[in-house]
């Protein structure tokens, strides 16, 4: 057996975490998700791309039971996110374009207040709270109020949030929108230590993270899917081995 079928073998005996089939989201007459379908299973981390306007949020706010699809289904290990919805966000970490937080709240009485609803209390309560600061590097800003954090620091405290219960499934809208190159790469190296234990989605417009951390890349357009393959199987579509030229040529390949 050849190298990358054994990686493909070993890939296949992971759980599966991430289900979405036949996933159609309409607005009266636009048809903004057409019927998708794809999987993801533990150890992946799935770099989800596509133009403005592709139905990349869309999609991740169905997966997170956020938004009620027009037909097909979406399941985080095995639970339905529209009959078992509860059952499903208790294995969820989702962060969502824009970071929607309480901006008068400070940083740790934000997350305090998320793990309350998690269900913890007590000294679980505050490890989960010190863990998750510590992951984002939060602990220098925890004591501010949300609303003065620049637009990289509120985009780390939604990011703690979505870790606070250590969940097997991240799905991460935009994560290292609005951080510096420095932040950028803090936030790439935690997403590469967690990923041996979950499944992560994350959307991106940033072509290079993509390379960097992710074990697959889905690209859509138009609501449907256009590529499902490795990053360095992406590449080779192209003969400048460029992804940016790959995106190109599969979104708008009237310019490619």
């Amino acid at each position: 057996m050849t190298d990358s079928a054994q990686t493909a073998a070993a890939q296949a005996a992971e759980p599966l975490l991430i289900d979405i089939d036949h996933l159609t989201k309409r607005f009266g007459d636009f048809t903004a998700v057409d019927d998708l379908t794809f999987q993801v299973r533990r150890r992946e981390v799935l770099g989800f791309l596509g133009p403005n306007g592709a139905g990349k949020s869309t999609t991740m706010r169905m997966l997170a039971g956020f938004m009620t699809p027009t037909a097909g289904t979406a399941r985080i290990a095995g639970h339905d996110v529209q009959t078992d919805g509860v059952a499903a966000r208790r294995l969820l970490g989702f962060l969502p374009e824009g970071a929607p937080t309480y901006p008068e709240m400070s940083v740790i009485g934000f997350l305090r207040f998320c793990a309350k609803v998690r269900g913890f209390s007590g000294s679980e309560l505050a490890d989960r709270v010190a863990h998750a600061l510590d992951l984002t590097t939060l602990r220098g800003v925890q004591l501010q109020p949300v609303e003065t954090l620049s637009k990289g620091f509120k985009r780390r405290v939604g990011l703690a949030q979505a870790l606070l219960h250590d969940p097997p499934v991240l799905v991460l809208d935009e994560p290292t929108d609005g951080l510096d190159p420095n932040q950028k790469h803090e936030v790439r190296g935690l997403i590469e230590r967690m990923a041996p234990d979950k499944a992560i989605v994350i959307s991106t417009h940033i072509l290079e993270e993509v390379e960097a951390v992710c074990t697959r890349a889905i690209v859509i357009a138009a609501g449907r899917v256009v590529a499902d393959e490795t990053p360095q199987a992406l590449v080779q579509r192209h003969p400048t081995g460029r992804l940016e030229a790959v995106f190109r040529q599969l979104t708008m390949p009237e310019a490619a």
